[in-house]
């Protein structure tokens, strides 16, 4: 899989930009504040329909724009497709397929696999649990799209019914009775542990299929300096197996037992929304233990086991590395380039054109404000 052409219009610092690529290496060389970042995060949108840089679509849009279009023609296994978002802040987002509308944006998930390193990826091993999910999330819908429709769902039934606690929360505050809010809150634990159960289910088995990849990939990185695991950490408790309708079950009664608690505080205590991946370097949590050096590199290892699972799914994703190299030392960029030198396209940003490994230097494209030229 490559992408053959991306063109932009009013997307972020672009009024309308084409680039042509090619299969194999391409660096996008230019100053900070020039757009190469902008280029990569919008095949990013493509791929997930998100921005791995900021939470809302609105920034997404040129300033004085009315709507941002993206356009990606992507070939696999010798077939074109032509994937068209049209990003119109505070109204729903539009899409095409080669030429012809689709229901719904999600749609088009799955036409592009990518996997992108950016350095916003430290709060992978930093940040909040919600960063991690967003990873498990985002592979799990790269390697199996049918999982955008269940995240949707359950992100819905999350929505409703923290707005039916919060009801009940209100009432209870004020003296009066809940019981139709208690019964209406019934059917929406049914949806909850339905849709809750596929998603744990799927983020159990994906973490299982990923372990082996990130120990593998920390270890090149880091030329086996600590050995990195994964666990996923959930609040039904540990050592769970993928059985959709044994944790639908396990759901239930988490429910049925945390519901006083949740009306308390006008929340859902329970589901995959609150869960966590575990990440270890030896025997210590890499939050809070690991140095910067070694959090850069367990982060890296992340992306690049998500690029080796779906290979050996028979995927072969772009790969995207936005101003990675500046922060590696020598030892780390030579390894790090031994690992992906072969994928079928590789894209690589950069300020400064010799922080990019020889093995590397394929294809140079000069970003500068609003333009991007083949060198």
């Amino acid at each position: 899989m490559y992408v053959r052409r991306v063109e932009l219009t009013d997307f972020r610092s672009y009024e309308r930009v084409a680039v042509d690529l090619e299969p194999g290496v391409s660096v996008l060389v230019g100053q900070n504040g020039m757009g190469k970042t902008n280029l990569i995060e919008a095949l990013g949108y493509v791929a997930t329909l998100d921005s791995h840089r900021v939470a809302t679509d609105a920034p997404l849009v040129r300033a004085g724009a009315g709507a941002g279009v993206i356009r990606c023609a992507i070939v696999h296994e010798g077939r074109e497709l032509l994937v068209e978002l049209e990003i119109v802040p505070g109204k729903a987002n539009r899409a095409r397929l080669n030429r012809s509308p689709v229901r719904r944006p999600r749609e088009v998930l799955g036409a592009l696999r990518m996997v992108l390193f950016a350095p916003e990826d430290l709060e992978l091993v930093r940040g909040d649990p919600a960063a991690r999910r967003r990873y498990l999330d985002d592979l799990l819908v790269a390697r199996q799209p049918r999982f955008a429709g269940v995240r949707s769902d359950y992100d819905r039934v999350i929505k409703q019914r923290n707005a039916l606690l919060r009801t009940a929360y209100l009432t209870r505050k004020v003296g009066g009775t809940r019981g139709q809010d208690l019964s209406t809150l019934m059917v929406w634990d049914q949806h909850l542990a339905h849709h809750g159960a596929e998603l744990l289910a799927g983020r159990l088995e994906l973490v299982a299929a990923l372990s082996p990849h990130l120990t593998k990939a920390y270890d090149a990185v880091a030329a086996g300096r600590a050995a990195a695991t994964i666990a996923y950490a959930c609040g039904l408790g540990d050592a769970l197996a993928p059985d959709r309708v044994a944790l639908e079950q396990a759901l239930l009664a988490a429910l049925q037992e945390r519901r006083t608690a949740e009306i308390e505080r006008g929340v859902t205590l329970v589901g995959p929304h609150r869960d966590d991946l575990t990440l270890a370097l030896g025997d210590l949590p890499a939050k809070g233990y690991a140095s910067h050096g070694e959090s850069w590199s367990f982060a890296l290892a992340l992306r690049l086991a998500a690029y080796d699972l779906l290979r050996s799914d028979g995927i072969e994703p772009v790969l995207a590395l936005d101003d990675v190299f500046a922060e590696l030392d020598a030892g780390r960029r030579d390894r790090l380039a031994a690992l992906v030198v072969d994928a079928s396209q590789l894209l690589v940003t950069c300020a400064v054109p010799e922080d990019v490994p020889p093995a590397l230097r394929g294809a140079r494209f000069d970003v500068t404000l609003g333009s991007v030229t083949r060198d």
